[in-house]
C-alpha cells in the first residue's frame, strides 16, 4: 500500500475520537486524548532505540521523516478543539471532522490528481483543497445545519492551505470557530 494513502487512513482513524464522545463527557475525552498523545510520543521516542511490535511496523511505513510530528500537532489541535467548543460538542465535532476526513482527502486526492497549484502554495493544489471541501462539507453536514457548515468548510479550506504553521492545528479549531460564529452571531 502507497505510504501516504496508510498515513491518511490511520489520519482517519481519528474518527474513533468523535465515537468515543457519544459515550464519554468532553472532559474525560480531553483527558483520554491527552493520554494517547503522550503515549504516542513515548513510542515515538522509544521506536528511535527499540523495536516495539506493531507501533514500529506502524511507525517505519508512515513516517515522512525522522523528526516528523504530526501526531503531536494532530491531537493538539483536536484537544483544542475539545477544550474551547465544549459549550457544543456537535460544534466541536463538526471541526474535528474536518481535520480527520476533510485533511485527509485534500492529501489523498491532492497528491494523486492534483495538477493546478494554489497562487502562492506550490505545495497545495486546487484539487486538494476542492477534495477538503466537499468531505469536510458533507460529514459536518450530518452533526449541523447547511448554512454554518458550508462556512466552516469554507474557513477551513482556506486555513488547510494556507495556514503557516501545521494545518492540524488551526483547521479544526478555526473551523469551528467560523461554525459558531455563524450559529451564535449571525
Amino acid at each position: 500500500m502507497d505510504r501516504e494513502i496508510l498515513r491518511q487512513i490511520i489520519h482517519a482513524s481519528g474518527i474513533f475520537i468523535l465515537v468515543l464522545g457519544i459515550f464519554l463527557n468532553p472532559q474525560v475525552l480531553i483527558l483520554l486524548c491527552i493520554i494517547i498523545l503522550v503515549l504516542s510520543e513515548m513510542v515515538f521516542i522509544l521506536d528511535k532505540y527499540y523495536h516495539i511490535p506493531f507501533f514500529s511496523d506502524i511507525l517505519t511505513n508512515c513516517k515522512r521523516h525522522d523528526d516528523e510530528r504530526g501526531f503531536l500537532y494532530f491531537f493538539i489541535g483536536i484537544i483544542g478543539t475539545l477544550y474551547i467548543f465544549r459549550f457544543n460538542m456537535a460544534i466541536a465535532d463538526a471541526g474535528i471532522l474536518m481535520l480527520i476526513l476533510g485533511d485527509s482527502a485534500s492529501t489523498i486526492i491532492g497528491t494523486r490528481y492534483g495538477k493546478h497549484k494554489l497562487p502562492f502554495k506550490s505545495l497545495k493544489s486546487f484539487e486538494g483543497s476542492l477534495a477538503f471541501f466537499f468531505v469536510s462539507f458533507l460529514s459536518a453536514l450530518t452533526l449541523l445545519p447547511l448554512v454554518p457548515v458550508l462556512f466552516g468548510a469554507l474557513v477551513g479550506t482556506i486555513t488547510e492551505a494556507y495556514s503557516p504553521i501545521d494545518d492540524n492545528i488551526p483547521v479544526p479549531i478555526i473551523s469551528a470557530l467560523a461554525i459558531t460564529v455563524v450559529i451564535y452571531w449571525l
